[in-house]
């Protein structure tokens, strides 16, 4: 069987279209559409059929799909070996983050790359409905998830741990809980939030404050943008669910934070990856810059 073929046939699988699979290998669908018929021929079963006006895979489709993903594997550790052999981690990477691990991380990882490496960024909402499925246009997507979701679950993806952010109780300078060591549910219920928009998963914690307090949060205002809830927090409106590295925090008149017991409030931040990107050299070696970096963030905040 060609190899770029059963290539085409994992991308069906994973992009869900040959629209899409035409869009992201640069050919039209109906190309498309004749190298999987040829791969069909070279099989000998059916390995796609009509569902509407589209193609879904047959059982024989998705798990050639599922062989195809272990071809690429085992190509892409033949050319890291080679490159290991060469000792040269170069080409470019391309990286997607949401904003706030790109603010974190990124400048320190670019910074210290050796020359002939290059990675290119860009930025999404991390709220979007399917945040993993960048994986099939990046090499590498920073992603984050309260405890409890991981909505990367069961899609075969490499998955690094970054880190474990906190999320504190952001409140405004002179408040009158800014000289507690830390806060409880209780001791949130009575006061004005600024909380985030319906569905984003800060609201899960919000949800669990409410549980423990036995007692409904007060929301001035709802926002998708930390930096614009901080704003709020700052000019003394309400407080708010604050991510601990990311904040404002810790600076003098500006913000203050406060660590949060008795509801679980924290985030995790991992790499994810096809696992055929995740063996080229090029993208491990972003991915020890990434992990090097995440440990000096978290190693700054415990030193304070």
């Amino acid at each position: 069987m060609d190899v770029q073929r059963l290539e085409l046939l994992r991308e069906l699988a994973d992009r869900g279209s040959v629209t899409a699979v035409a869009l992201a290998t640069h050919r039209t669908p109906s190309a498309v559409s004749q190298q999987l018929k040829v791969l069909e021929r070279e099989a000998g079963l059916p390995l796609t059929q009509r569902q509407g006006r589209g193609l879904v895979l047959t059982d024989a489709g998705r798990a050639l799909a599922r062989s195809a993903t272990d071809v690429a594997v085992s190509l892409a550790k033949a050319t890291a070996l080679w490159d290991e052999f060469r000792n040269h981690a170069s080409g470019e990477v391309s990286l997607v983050t949401f904003p706030t691990a790109g603010q974190m991380l990124l400048p320190g990882v670019i910074k210290n790359l050796g020359p002939g490496l290059v990675l290119n960024c860009a930025d999404e909402d991390p709220e979007l409905s399917d945040f993993p499925a960048f994986t099939a246009e990046y090499d590498i997507v920073l992603a984050h998830s309260m405890s409890g979701q991981l909505s990367w679950a069961g899609r075969g993806l490499k998955v690094v741990p970054l880190m474990t952010e906190p999320l504190d109780v952001g409140l405004p300078v002179g408040h009158p809980l800014a000289d507690r060591a830390w806060v409880g549910p209780r001791d949130l219920a009575g006061e004005t939030w600024i909380g985030v928009t319906d569905g984003y998963p800060f609201e899960r914690i919000l949800h669990a404050i409410e549980q423990e307090a036995g007692a409904h949060l007060s929301m001035s205002q709802r926002f998708a943008d930390l930096a614009l809830i901080e704003s709020f927090v700052i000019a003394g409106l309400g407080i708010a669910l604050v991510p601990r590295y990311t904040s404002g925090g810790g600076q003098p008149g500006r913000l203050v934070l406060k660590p949060l017991r008795g509801v679980e409030s924290q985030r995790q931040i991992v790499a994810l990856m096809r696992p055929d990107r995740a063996e080229r050299v090029a993208v491990r070696t972003v991915i020890e810059a990434l992990q090097s970096e995440a440990a000096k963030v978290e190693q700054s905040h415990t030193a304070k």
